[in-house]
């Protein structure tokens, strides 16, 4: 894990949220003479109608937020989610808003608000009355969004339930390093496992702290799903073909975890370049799957990173909704709004848990 938050990180933050507040926020429109790299390639790759995209996609979601701050309406019956509400929540940050601040400020908080109120006494973050795909993805999720925010607002009360938080995922890592679905040291999936390794990672940019043999764990763990043809299977002992999504998961994991070149990486950058996306959205897992590896694309940078975001980027802007929504029959179209959304606005450089 890298650098714990800055006060560089805060500035930017509230610098983009000024330019936002403007209507200046254009990265097409930024100084030609910053040299390209992948940290401002936004500048160049956010197009302006990539931009367009991205403001009507915020304005579904923020128009379809309830008051207590999670979602009704639509498709899929997550709205509800603590993880899917947290995501919404990671959405609106990138586009340079803070809690309370920006023109999606009161969307942020009511998402922290709406997290905080699930958190119980021992640390877990969960709604049992909500749907649920397995309990630490929210749990995961939830963590990883109070940590970003607390970054940029400090609050003792999102401070005393990150730290409770944390503790949990610390306690319920199991004997082989990895996560499953209950906060309880029993089984572990890739899936469960890099959930809670991004929710650390956050935490530890925040200044929370993460006990460096815990970190150390979930690299052997993820290290061990990998398979021969550098793709990732399920669970560490059971033998399974390897899968697109997961793997941008697993390779996601690694240079989140501070592995940035290796074996393993260079093998798992082979297998997800054979899944560039073209076509339609067809993969039952589209937006959890371009979640992850439009992550890991922007760490290898270079020509993985140039190939790789205007491929999604076209396809997201293709088949947005009229409404300016994305659609996800099984979980949500806030679900899938707010993945598609961070993917988006990842180039845009805002928050620490994406940054290189």
């Amino acid at each position: 894990m890298r650098r714990p938050l800055s006060i560089w990180t805060v500035c930017v933050a509230c610098a983009a949220w000024l330019c936002a507040s403007v209507g200046a926020v254009r990265p097409a429109c930024a100084d030609p003479r910053v040299p390209d790299r992948v940290e401002t390639s936004g500048m160049r790759l956010i197009s302006a109608e990539t931009q367009r995209s991205i403001d009507r996609g915020l304005k579904y979601l923020a128009a379809r937020q309830d008051e207590d701050g999670s979602f009704g309406g639509g498709r899929g019956n997550y709205g509800r989610n603590v993880g899917v509400v947290s995501l919404a929540g990671v959405a609106f940050l990138s586009s340079g808003s803070t809690p309370r601040r920006g023109p999606y400020g009161d969307s942020v908080q009511r998402c922290v608000d709406y997290a905080l109120a699930a958190a119980k006494p021992s640390g877990f973050i969960n709604l049992q009355t909500s749907q649920s795909h397995g309990p630490m993805y929210e749990h995961g999720f939830a963590t990883m969004f109070l940590s970003e925010a607390y970054g940029m607002t400090p609050r003792t009360d999102v401070r005393d339930k990150l730290e409770k938080a944390v503790r949990l995922i610390i306690a319920s890592q199991n004997d082989e390093g990895g996560w499953r679905y209950d906060p309880k040291p029993s089984e572990a999936d890739i899936s469960a496992t890099v959930c809670q390794v991004m929710a650390l990672r956050s935490a530890r940019n925040c200044g929370l702290y993460v006990p460096k043999e815990t970190v150390d764990r979930c690299i052997d763990y993820v290290k061990a799903c990998q398979n021969d043809d550098g793709g990732f299977k399920y669970q560490r002992r059971t033998k399974s073909e390897s899968q697109f999504a997961r793997s941008a998961a697993g390779l996601a994991a690694l240079y989140t975890s501070g592995v940035y070149d290796g074996p393993e990486v260079t093998r798992a950058l082979s297998y997800l370049q054979q899944h560039q996306p073209r076509g339609f959205l067809i993969d039952p897992h589209y937006f959890y799957g371009q979640y992850y590896a439009v992550q890991a694309m922007y760490q290898a940078g270079g020509d993985h990173w140039e190939r790789w975001y205007p491929a999604v980027r076209d396809q997201l802007v293709r088949d947005q909704m009229p409404d300016g929504s994305w659609t996800d029959a099984t979980f949500s179209d806030a679900y899938a709004t707010a993945m598609a959304l961070i993917v988006l606005q990842l180039p845009n450089n805002h928050l620490p848990i994406f940054q290189r």
